[in-house]
């Protein structure tokens, strides 16, 4: 008899049963999005597509939000009515105007931090920094890694150490073509 908490996918047979943490770099996939396909990324479908049934017990959206860009509440608002929750961080600009604006660390911390609470870890980012992130919760804490992120303009390495790879821009209906202003 076939157990009932196991799913054939185009790619995969999945465990329903696996509890599921995502936590998505924004800033990174935003703007791979935006330069890469003109789009924005429809983040309800995405949600949707890396639970792939399983039970989503948290997912983190990582903001940086800077004092100039106009509809950013708006976008913002958008991600918490997905069910996302929001992790903001004020843009660092240093002397000279350098600017600075990620959540590598934070990223990271929080991902060990509620680790026990899941069986997989996706991460929703392309950075190369979070290999050894990917290697600590794999090997250190047992858990299954899974990496989501558009192929262009993801680190190799990143690719390689995870338990699996979804490249964003082969999923139905998760790009949406931004309009442009007549």
């Amino acid at each position: 008899m076939k157990p009932t908490n196991i799913k054939r996918t185009d790619i995969n047979i999945v465990n329903t049963a696996q509890r599921v943490g995502i936590f998505i770099d924004v800033q990174n996939v935003y703007h791979s999005a935006k330069n890469l396909y003109g789009a924005r990324v429809n983040f309800e479908e995405l949600i949707k597509t890396l639970t792939a049934g399983r039970p989503l017990i948290r997912s983190v959206a990582y903001v940086v939000k800077s004092e100039t860009a106009l509809g950013e509440d708006s976008f913002f608002e958008a991600l918490r009515k997905t069910g996302l929750e929001l992790r903001l961080k004020d843009l660092q600009i240093y002397p000279g105007g350098s600017k600075k604006a990620d959540w590598d660390v934070g990223m990271a911390v929080d991902a060990i931090r509620m680790a026990s609470m899941f069986d997989v870890v996706v991460l929703v980012t392309g950075d190369g920094d979070f290999v050894p992130l990917v290697d600590y919760l794999k090997w250190g804490l047992g858990k299954q890694v899974e990496v989501a992120a558009f192929s262009k303009t993801t680190s190799g390495r990143l690719r390689e150490v995870a338990d699996k790879f979804t490249e964003l821009e082969n999923i139905p209906k998760i790009l949406l073509k931004i309009r442009r202003r007549q």
